[in-house]
């Protein structure tokens, strides 16, 4: 029998109303674990715990939090290869994304621990005289963090270490698709120094708990990282609260590639960009915007690419692009495909479900060609190792193309001309603008998220999550005459 997985609620591992299997998506055969699904008593139990726990929490000295940060992340970075292969079979990236994913998310650890220390607050003369004035940050209390499947450690990561580090609580309930991976991650938290109920891990349905979550009464502010629809039900669910939310969604990212662009340059960043993570990517660079000077040339390029590509199980050596998440994500994605050649586009190469040598969901990665930005493969998010390519007459065209979308998260061009990289980046409007570089990929200690559909509320990662996982206070303090 599978040992049962389960929450940890209020300091205690507890065994919900029913559980989930865990499939590995290179090997349907290779059960991941069983994994524990928390009922509403339990969900309950959790917030009032953690409400309890954050006021002991943030009372802690600075070096006691800072030591327990420093703690988590060290160790995830040491454990980077286990963890990471855990993660890659039951996600199904390849593993050594598995493995950079671990490490990166112990960064964000090791960061924000740094960041205990950094938390100044500010004098001012008041317009009276005899009266200081200090202002300061404090927590914003308990934090409900929802995360998704396709970084079920980086992106959990980024959101309970500053949580952490800024004095909060936290209820997270992560993707029920990875659920091993958020496991592992509590069973290190579990293990430091930290109030019992500070933490607590609620696995379960998005419908079910992850409705009952955003609706309570007890939670001060939600960070989500999902889809567009799931992230406006969620800022419905919690005005009522006046619940504090950021929301990061949906994308439709761009790469303009122009005229004097290094063609091997520009092939390598739009392969990176599109198919890294199976295309899982919220960063990942659905449309590539080629001008026309260098459109055939860069396509037929790109095509070959592609179509090296290996195609592989996640754990397997050599792998580039592993299984997609689930059968579902697999299904949705042949549709996709159905719909862009339906819709005009001549689908260059792959795009199509292929076997290995253990069942699982295998897709080779999609070129479409001939496309408009118009067409609705251009307009919505994909999820999918597939990209479009867009051929435009001129840089005004392609900046245009780009920024015609409802998502804003990130853009990118390839060009030799640092004239035409600086108005890139000043006019694109996206959160993250790259330049010479993959769509995908941005840094721990900086500003991340987007405009439009794809972000709605303070920014994450860097010093500037603490505008979301804290509450400004002015004091204002008269000095009296000295005795």
């Amino acid at each position: 029998m599978t040992q049962l997985n389960k929450n940890y609620i209020a300091g205690d591992w507890l065994a919900g109303q029913g559980e989930i299997t865990n499939i590995n998506p290179s090997d349907l055969s290779d059960v991941v674990g069983q994994f524990a699904q928390a009922d509403s008593s339990q969900l309950d139990k959790a917030i009032e715990a953690a409400q309890a726990a954050q006021a002991e929490w943030a009372a802690y000295g600075l070096e006691r939090k800072q030591a327990v940060l420093m703690a988590i992340g060290t160790e995830m970075m040491e454990r980077a290869e286990e963890l990471g292969t855990l993660l890659s079979r039951e996600e199904g990236k390849p593993l050594a994304e598995g493995k950079g994913e671990v490490y990166r998310a112990g960064q964000f650890f090791t960061y924000y621990a740094a960041e205990v220390l950094r938390q100044l607050g500010q004098n001012a003369q008041s317009v009276r005289p005899g009266v200081d004035i200090d202002i300061r940050r404090e927590p914003v209390g308990t934090v409900a963090i929802i995360s998704p499947w396709n970084f079920p450690t980086a992106t959990a990561s980024w959101k309970i270490a500053p949580a952490l580090a800024y004095g909060n609580a936290v209820v997270w309930k992560p993707a029920n698709a990875t659920p091993a991976s958020a496991h592992a991650l509590t069973e290190i938290i579990a293990r430091q120094d930290i109030p019992k109920g500070l933490f607590n891990l609620v696995m379960g349905s998005g419908g079910d708990i992850g409705q009952k979550l955003v609706e309570h009464k007890g939670i001060n502010a939600i960070s989500f990282t999902g889809s567009v629809p799931v992230g406006r039900g969620i800022a419905q669910a919690a005005v009522g609260n006046f619940t504090k939310l950021q929301l990061e969604m949906g994308s439709k990212n761009a790469l303009a590639v122009m005229d004097n662009a290094d063609l091997d340059l520009a092939v390598a960043v739009a392969l990176g960009g599109a198919f890294g993570g199976t295309g899982q990517k919220c960063t990942a660079s659905a449309r590539l915007v080629v001008h026309e000077g260098v459109h055939d040339a860069f396509v037929e390029k790109l095509v070959k690419g592609a179509e090296a590509m290996k195609v592989g199980h996640a754990l397997e050596e050599g792998t580039q692009i592993g299984p997609v998440v689930s059968e579902q994500q697999l299904n949705e994605n042949l549709a996709w495909v159905a719909k862009g050649r339906s819709e005009g586009a001549e689908l260059a190469c792959g795009g199509a479900q292929v076997e290995r040598a253990t069942k699982g969901f295998y897709m080779t990665p999609g070129v479409f060609l001939g496309t408009t930005n118009q067409m609705e493969i251009n307009r919505e998010e994909l999820f999918a190792p597939l990209t479009a390519v867009i051929k435009v007459g001129s840089y005004d065209e392609a900046l245009h193309t780009v920024n015609d979308t409802r998502f804003g998260l990130t853009a990118g061009i390839v060009t030799r001309s640092l004239a035409r990289a600086n108005h890139f980046r000043t006019n694109a409007r996206a959160g993250c603008v790259m330049v010479n570089l993959p769509t995908a990929g941005t840094d721990y200690h900086v500003p991340f998220g987007g405009r439009g559909e794809s972000s709605y509320g303070p920014r994450e990662q860097g010093a500037t999550a603490s505008e979301f996982y804290t509450i400004v206070k002015t004091s204002y303090i008269a000095a009296g005459e000295p005795e």
